[in-house]
């Protein structure tokens, strides 16, 4: 994934308005929270899979930056006082600590619509206006109140609860919260793909809700025993706020074993690809056994 971290940057960098252009203090905002250090795994997922298709790399730089997009717009809301009231993300202060809380609202909503633009004109696409609006409907749907939206929303009111959740009920919420972000960028790319056939079609989409699964597992491991410093943002936050977690609900034994498993049923479905896939297996290894 890292070789593409550099080419993500200036595919964000050419399409992010300049921080010189007015309304200034805003465009700085969102600079700042997208260009910001990152691991950039979605777009990374969006290369990798656009590659399993055989798509021009070119082609999926769009793609790329609107996912990237809206996971930005996601963290500037989510770190908000009204919602995990975080004052550090990726290494620094959040955006709405570094600038202020209006200012970072607007930046998340600017971001949202950006990316939905890009889908719509981003000429390096080279897409139909089918295709332009599979993409736009697939991350639509990933960014609403069936995905991500709605998935903070029910992890905010099982904080806000005095009732210990079900672990199907906290398997809704992370399928939504980050789970369906993570399915989208693998998908979208294969819209670009005429030819698609059902197997790779059902098999890319197992892999992409278990891998997105395994994602949210090892990210509240890595909250329960990582550090603030490896972390980027504050280690034990979720446990302080009292938020539904895999480690919390089944503890980090048990936790680790139902990551592991989504990891094998994801790379089971990957068998039915060709080697290009290779990359797509390099992405979910590191997804598993990343330490931030």
């Amino acid at each position: 994934m890292f070789q593409h971290i550099s080419r993500i940057q200036s595919a964000l960098d050419t399409r992010l308005p300049s921080a010189d252009a007015n309304p200034q203090r805003l465009h700085q905002a969102i600079r700042y929270a997208v260009l910001g250090n990152g691991k950039r795994v979605r777009p990374a997922l969006v290369y990798a899979s656009g590659l399993a298709f055989g798509i021009d790399i070119e082609r999926l730089d769009g793609i790329a930056c609107a996912v990237e997009m809206i996971h930005a717009y996601s963290l500037i809301h989510d770190d908000l006082p009204a919602m995990d009231n975080d004052d550090l993300r990726r290494g620094r202060a959040t955006c709405h600590i570094e600038f202020d809380e209006a200012t970072a609202i607007l930046a998340g909503d600017a971001l949202q619509v950006l990316a939905f633009e890009i889908l719509a004109s981003d000429s390096t696409i080279q897409a139909t206006a089918e295709q332009r609006l599979e993409l736009v409907k697939l991350l639509s749907h990933a960014s609403g109140t069936f995905g991500m939206a709605g998935g903070q929303y029910f992890d905010l009111a099982a904080t806000n609860s005095n009732k210990e959740i079900s672990f199907k009920e906290l398997e809704q919420i992370h399928a939504l919260k980050t789970g369906a972000l993570i399915e989208a960028a693998i998908r979208m790319p294969a819209f670009l793909k005429n030819n698609l056939n059902e197997n790779e079609r059902i098999n890319l989409e197992i892999f992409s809700r278990e891998i997105g699964i395994a994602f949210q597992i090892q990210d509240d491991i890595l909250d329960e025993i990582g550090d603030t410093e490896t972390l980027g943002k504050n280690a034990g936050a979720d446990r302080e706020l009292g938020k539904a977690t895999y480690p919390a609900l089944l503890g980090l034994d048990k936790s680790r074993e139902l990551r592991d498993e989504h990891f094998r049923i994801a790379l089971e479905a990957l068998e039915q690809f060709p080697t290009e896939a290779e990359a797509l297996r390099d992405l979910a290894q590191f997804i598993v056994e990343r330490e931030q």
